[in-house]
C-alpha cells in the first residue's frame, strides 16, 4: 500500500484503509496480478462486477500429484477451519466456492493447471486442490510443502500465479485484458519438474502451455 500510495495519482478510499484500493487480494505466497481502483467510484464499479463474476481470473499452478482427468470442477463450501482459524476448509455450512481445472501439462511430479475461479474465497484453490489430496506444490498450510524440494522452490514459496485478469473498464466499458507471465522463481521450478523436458529460455510456458486459450 505505502508503494502505491507513493506513486501518486490517487486511490480509492472504499473499503479497509489498510488496504484502501484493493478489489480484491492475494496470498502473500501467491504472485501475480491485482486490480487496484484509484476512485470510489471505480472501486465501487469494480467490486461489484466482481461479486457478479463479470472478471475473469485464471491461475497458474502447479499440483502435487495428479488430478483424476483432463478438466474437473470443484464445488464445495469454504470457511474458516473449526480446528484451526489460521487454516481455511471445507465446511459442509461454508460459503459456496467453485473452481474450474484444466490440465495444461503433465510431470512425474505432478499437473500444471489452468485454475478459474467462479467465487473468490479464502485460499480457495489452495484448499480446493488439497480436498482431492493434491495440493499446490510447495504450500506448507495444505500439505504441498513436501514438494517443495522436488519442485525446486525456494522457502515460503508455493506454485500459484495470478496469470490472467480480463473485465470492462469502470468508467468507458472497455474490455480490457491483463497477462503476467510466470516469475523467475517459477520458470526455474517448472524447468526443474519437466526435467529434460524443459522448455528453452526464450520460450513464454503459459503461452506453449496454450494457457491463454
Amino acid at each position: 500500500m505505502n508503494a502505491l500510495i507513493g506513486r501518486g495519482g490517487g486511490i480509492s478510499s472504499e473499503g479497509d484503509p489498510e488496504r484502501a484500493g484493493m478489489v480484491h487480494r492475494l496470498d502473500k505466497e501467491t504472485s501475480g496480478l491485482l486490480i487496484v481502483a484509484k476512485t470510489d467510484r471505480a472501486h465501487r464499479i469494480l467490486s461489484a462486477a466482481l461479486a457478479a463474476r463479470r472478471v475473469v481470473r485464471r491461475y497458474a499452478v502447479m499440483t502435487w500429484g495428479h488430478i483424476s482427468s483432463d478438466t474437473l470442477t470443484i464445488d464445495k463450501p469454504i470457511a474458516r477451519d473449526p480446528r484451526d482459524r489460521k487454516r481455511m476448509a471445507i465446511v459442509n455450512k461454508g460459503r459456496p466456492a467453485k473452481t474450474d481445472l484444466i490440465r495444461l501439462a503433465r510431470f512425474d511430479a505432478g499437473d500444471l493447471l489452468r485454475a478459474h475461479l467462479h467465487s473468490g474465497r479464502t485460499h480457495q484453490i489452495r484448499v480446493h486442490l488439497a480436498s482431492i489430496g493434491h495440493p499446490v506444490m510447495g504450500d506448507d498450510v495444505y500439505g504441498g510443502g513436501g514438494g517443495r524440494r522436488v519442485a525446486g522452490l525456494p522457502s515460503k514459496r508455493h506454485f500459484l500465479h495470478a496469470a490472467w485478469l480480463a473485465f470492462n473498464h469502470p468508467m468507458t466499458g472497455k474490455p480490457l485484458d491483463f497477462r503476467s507471465p510466470l516469475p523467475e522463481d517459477l520458470r526455474n521450478s517448472l524447468s526443474v519438474i519437466a526435467g529434460e523436458h524443459a522448455l528453452p529460455a526464450a520460450v513464454d510456458p503459459l503461452s506453449a502451455f496454450r494457457f491463454y486459450e
